[in-house]
């Protein structure tokens, strides 16, 4: 570490903003501990509301001219960041398998490249994004999209770069300019993405990265009277408070929040196919917002579901993420390894069987875990851990698997496993959920809406979706009289 650039993985990372194109350092700092082994990975600028208007004021500045600019040529500067990603693409997966502990081969495989297939996705959207004049009385319709100005994103720990150009890309492609505020479990590879963007060009101020401690500079970003749009993914209680800031200047918010979402395997399942969808619910260490937390399977099948699961699972390798072998990494804290023992122990002396796991290992490690015997208003079903942890419970029919699933205060996914069509059409009416997956999970369009319901978030992201929120949509009437023109 030397100054203001730290070394991460073998990669030079500076720990200051970016702000108005330019490095701006904090007066203060904070640490940044990676959860493989704790170690120290860097001194983090720790932005307070100075910094925070600095960014939204030099994001104010930069919008008229980005708002100016022509598609294609937003479209060009988002297919260069793209390009700078996939050169980077190491750097960025080592990084940040280092500053959250997710799996090295999944950073290199499949999160970077979508990273930069989200500003290519985006990019190219927006060329096509176009809505068909229609006709009223003789009076033609026309409908377009305006940028809206200035974007506050609030991004996550879990996925760190992926799930901020969910947010970058479209907004930047709408024509606005965003401040980013990421995570400060997580604040690496944001650094990196601006380098990125200032290396392929993207004009000064167009995006900004201030880094900080939740309200200490959160509250200036998303109480600003400049800012015309926030998109957060995080938790219900965050949101709530982002809320409660953006109302005065009734900023319209995007909001995916937490999820406690069910899987469903019916008796006339491919049995094989639903213990792998059920084991997959542990990736990333359990830390994923849409996973199937809640298993709910047919009394008929219950028995050896369970015995194939246990032995399943029980292959999984826990370790060093940056091993090929290990299948499930760290904990992002030692803070989310006590909220996720603290939901363990609970639900336990409750009355809860640990199936397998239910203990905390060496490190910021938590075992594989799955729990039955729990109550359908225990808090172990009702509150997301987000951590590896599963409950199981049985149904007797599909009436009751429905409610069972839609018994919660979330409404953010549900995955069905199911040999019948009519089965799956029934139910899948019937669920309360923004995504629903049949016989597969994670498999998510760019172009379709993502979001959820109930307390799981508001409003939906994804292709002509996300521009509706990113800009202002507006409809032109015109008659077919009063000109003077001729033309």
């Amino acid at each position: 570490m030397s100054g203001h650039l730290t070394t991460v993985a073998g990669v030079a990372v500076d720990t200051r903003h970016w702000i108005g194109g330019e490095r701006v350092a904090s007066a203060a700092t904070f640490t940044d501990h990676s959860p493989i082994d704790g170690s120290v990975l860097g001194e983090i600028a720790r932005g307070t509301a100075a910094e925070a208007r600095a960014a939204v004021a030099a994001a104010k500045a930069a919008f008229p001219a980005w708002a100016a600019t022509p598609r294609a040529d937003r479209a060009r500067l988002l297919h260069a960041i793209a390009d700078g990603v996939e050169r980077r693409l190491e750097d960025l997966a080592v990084v940040e398998t280092a500053d959250n502990g997710a799996l090295l081969r999944s950073h290199r495989r499949g999160v970077m490249p979508r990273v930069a297939h989200n500003f290519r996705f985006f990019a190219d959207w927006l060329l096509t994004l176009d809505h068909e004049d229609f006709d009223t009385r003789g009076h033609s319709n026309h409908v377009s999209w305006d940028p809206a100005g200035p974007c506050v994103l609030i991004t996550p720990w879990n996925a760190p770069l992926m799930l901020a150009t969910w947010k970058i890309a479209p907004a930047l492609a709408a024509g606005n300019t965003v401040v980013l505020k990421p995570a400060e479990w997580t604040p690496m590879t944001a650094s990196l993405l601006a380098d990125i963007a200032a290396e392929a060009g993207l004009p000064a101020g167009v995006f900004n990265v201030v880094q900080g401690l939740g309200s200490e500079i959160g509250d200036a970003l998303t109480s600003h009277p400049d800012v015309r749009r926030i998109s957060f993914t995080g938790s219900v209680p965050t949101a709530k408070h982002i809320a409660a800031s953006a109302a005065p200047n009734l900023t319209p918010l995007s909001l995916e929040l937490g999820g406690k979402s069910p899987l469903l395997v019916f008796a006339d399942a491919d049995l094989d196919l639903a213990v792998e969808l059920a084991v997959e619910q542990y990736d990333n260490a359990g830390q994923v917002c849409l996973a199937a937390t809640r298993l709910l399977v047919e009394e008929s099948v219950a028995e050896e579901f369970t015995r194939r699961f246990t032995e399943k699972a029980a292959r999984l390798q826990q370790g060093d993420p940056r091993e090929l072998p290990t299948d499930i990494g760290p904990n992002i804290h030692p803070r989310q390894l006590e909220k996720i023992d603290g939901f363990v122990q609970r639900a336990i002396a409750s009355g809860a069987r640990a199936v397998i796991g239910g203990e905390r290992r060496a490190g910021q490690f938590y075992a594989p875990t799955l729990l039955t015997g729990v109550a359908q208003d225990s808090e172990i079903v009702q509150e997301e851990v987000f951590g590896p942890v599963l409950t199981l419970q049985t149904f007797r029919d599909e009436a009751e698997a429905v409610r069972l699933a839609n018994d919660t205060r979330f409404g953010l996914a549900a995955t069905l496993a199911t040999g019948s069509r009519e089965r799956a059409e029934r139910v899948t009416e019937q669920l309360v959920a923004g995504t629903v997956w049949v016989n597969c999970f994670f498999v998510r369009d760019l172009q379709a809406p993502f979001g959820g319901s109930r307390h799981s978030g508001v409003g939906r992201e994804g292709g002509t979706w996300s521009f509706d929120f990113y800009c202002d949509v507006k409809n032109t009437v015109t008659a077919p009289k009063g000109w003077k023109d001729h033309g």
